[in-house]
């Protein structure tokens, strides 16, 4: 093969894998709005979404999203199927097993919902063989198995089913992200509900949210943490927040 030619082909390989390197797969549940889901186009959409393009925006990556199931999100995280996860997940002790975790990029609480008129006292003996429902795999689930034991603890699939079933009456309280029930109360079938009393004060309940990466990719991280400082410096974080909601979530 000529010298140049030659040359040519290993420049070539070596932008390839350069281009290779620089491309991020990112994984979301698509099934929790308004931070993500899939529109009536289907593509994937939300804040979640928007927040992970600013991102790679910011590192200059070019990034391919893709809907998981939310309880195999960590699981095809460890596999190496994606490279993180921006799904509103918090960082917790059991998740940090399958993966390294960015810093906080959304801050929130999280409440019960239901209706107002039959209940004030939110007390684990008040709420004996009341039907209590969360996403399923969530801290919300977890809290609900730990702290109402004597309750019957239902866990749907997705957030819009869990709302389902209280619309329905298959639940008689929910207990979510404040900021995903805010958007129900919103929707026709969430009329006649309300938040019951303040939101939740407990360690257990993690109110930030953070960008899942795999294990394989430890310096990705602090990439993803600057990332975060410049998007909140250049206007972008709070242009994706005034899209979503009214108040900060930062």
């Amino acid at each position: 093969m000529p010298l140049m030619a030659l040359l040519w082909c290993c420049l070539s390989l070596s932008w390839a894998s350069a281009a290779r390197a620089e491309s991020l797969r990112i994984a979301t549940e698509g099934a929790y709005p308004p931070f993500n889901y899939i529109d009536a186009q289907g593509n994937l959409v939300g804040f979640d979404v928007d927040i992970g393009k600013a991102l790679c925006n910011s590192m200059k990556v070019h990034c391919d999203f893709v809907a998981v199931e939310w309880g195999k999100l960590l699981d095809g995280l460890e596999a190496g199927f994606y490279d993180v996860v921006v799904a509103s997940m918090a960082d917790t002790p059991e998740r940090r097993h399958q993966a390294l975790f960015s810093d906080a990029y959304y801050r929130s609480h999280s409440s019960f919902v239901g209706d107002p008129s039959r209940f004030a006292d939110l007390s684990p003996v008040s709420l004996s063989k009341m039907r209590l429902a969360a996403e399923s795999s969530t801290i919300q689930a977890a809290y609900l198995h730990s702290e109402y034991p004597d309750s019957v603890v239902i866990t749907p699939p997705t957030q819009p089913e869990v709302f389902t079933a209280l619309a329905r009456g298959e639940a008689d309280l929910v207990l979510a992200d404040s900021i995903s029930i805010l958007m129900f109360l919103k929707s026709p079938e969430g009329q006649q509900f309300d938040f019951i009393n303040y939101p939740l004060d407990t360690s257990k309940l993690n109110s930030t949210a953070h960008i899942a990466v795999g294990k394989q990719h430890p310096e990705l991280v602090q990439r993803i943490n600057q990332a975060i400082n410049n998007i909140r410096l250049n206007g972008d974080y709070d242009r994706i927040n005034r899209k979503y909601f009214p108040f900060s979530v930062f």
